[in-house]
């Protein structure tokens, strides 16, 4: 858990003001930035398969260890070059890094926490969204005296991860969960999956909308504010306000869902929710004015909180038991990777939406599709829960 707060801390007070770093100290051309940023995504939503597949052939602990190392040289990389290779270097460690370490956490917790499973990621995502809230805090003092102060604070954090993590963390909990068949055969059983699959489809829905936080709203409150000023201070309060809301209410909301709710019940409930959470968002399209603006905006960001943290949880303990205890992290890696494809198309049509709907003077279209998204999606996975042991609470054999 401490991990994963220091993690999450020494991430986010650097990366978000890396594109004006980029492009204001060194003076990149744009469409450098652009690749510098979309280097380090790809490296680590487009490798979150191969550090799920090394996490079960090498052990959790060895793969968190490491990725914690590279992040580290990422990060003093990046508060010591200048040029566009050594940055391009550095940007790509810092996101091969995430792929090594979040599906071996995410199996680590998993197969340690054992029957506690949902509680234990119910924790896991309040020390998580503590570092998020609190990280860009950290960085926006740093990064005003300079960027590489940051850069060499958030490697520092990573440095102290890294030893903390090989002396303190316990060897991988249990057996370990070393894949004994070729890679290619261990992702053809999970492609085989069809349960798992679907599954993971039909969970894109949900990320794409819980990342409209950092997309649509700030993107909202810059169009309909009066002036610049207040649509930033509307953008920071929509930040502040989810993290808190993440924060005080994992809890109390995971322990209402779990003696109320099924596990894949709680997921369809949570996605009508997100859904729901967009509609307020009609009010200034239709009226305007910034207060109309900032409480809308800020009833849809505690919406889509109290939807996100109901669904983590859950979300995290079905892929352990559609993964039927077998190749988790590398079910964790497959899983972020076809989520990781669907925020990218998601977030490039919804941009366009966006920018049609502004265009063309319906705003009000942009909350319509995006509630429309969310209560699609709830019916899908409600289909795909009648058509799945799992919500009846059954468990299949163990193999002999």
């Amino acid at each position: 858990m401490v991990n994963q707060f220091a993690i999450n801390l020494g991430f986010f007070m650097l990366v978000p003001y890396l594109a004006a770093y980029l492009g204001g100290t060194l003076g990149l051309a744009a469409w450098l930035v652009g690749l510098v940023l979309g280097v380090r995504n790809f490296s680590q939503q487009g490798m979150f398969l191969v550090g799920g597949t090394l996490a079960d052939r090498l052990g959790y602990k060895k793969l968190i260890v490491a990725g914690c190392l590279l992040r580290s040289g990422g990060f003093a990389l990046l508060a010591t070059v200048q040029s566009v290779p050594g940055i391009l270097i550095g940007a790509a460690a810092t996101g091969f890094a995430g792929a090594l370490f979040n599906p071996a956490v995410r199996a680590y917790l998993a197969e340690d926490s054992g029957e506690r499973r949902v509680e234990a990621f119910a924790v896991f995502n309040t020390f998580y969204q503590a570092g998020i809230l609190l990280g860009p805090l950290v960085g926006a003092a740093l990064v005003g005296f300079d960027f590489r102060i940051a850069a060499w604070v958030a490697a520092a954090i990573f440095s102290a991860l890294t030893v903390a993590q090989l002396f303190a963390l316990p060897d991988d909990p249990g057996r370990t969960s070393a894949a004994r068949d070729s890679v290619l055969q261990n992702w053809g059983e999970i492609v085989a999956n069809r349960r798992f699959i679907l599954f993971s489809a039909a969970m894109i829905g949900s990320y794409v909308l819980s990342f409209q936080v950092y997309l649509v709203l700030p993107m909202m409150a810059q169009e309909w504010s009066s002036t610049p000023r207040w649509a930033s201070i509307i953008t920071s309060g929509v930040f502040v306000v989810t993290g808190v809301v993440a924060i005080a209410g994992q809890m109390g909301v995971t322990a209402w869902a779990g003696r109320t709710f099924g596990a894949t019940q709680a997921l369809v409930v949570g996605m009508i929710v997100m859904g729901l959470a967009f509609l307020p968002l009609i009010a200034p399209a239709l009226i305007g004015g910034t207060r109309v603006v900032a409480a809308a905006l800020f009833v849809t960001a505690i919406g889509l909180a109290v939807a996100t943290i109901l669904i983590f949880p859950f979300e995290m303990d079905t892929i352990v038991r559609l993964a039927d205890d077998r190749l988790v992290a590398t079910h964790y890696g497959m899983y972020n990777t076809i989520v990781g494809v669907g925020i990218l198309i998601g977030n490039v049509a919804t941009g366009a939406l966006f920018g049609w709907a502004v265009r063309h003077g319906m705003p009000v279209a942009v909350p319509i599709v995006l509630a429309a998204i969310g209560l699609t999606t709830a019916v899908v996975l409600a289909r795909w829960r009648r058509a799945d042991d799992l919500s009846a609470g059954r468990t299949r054999p163990a193999p002999a």
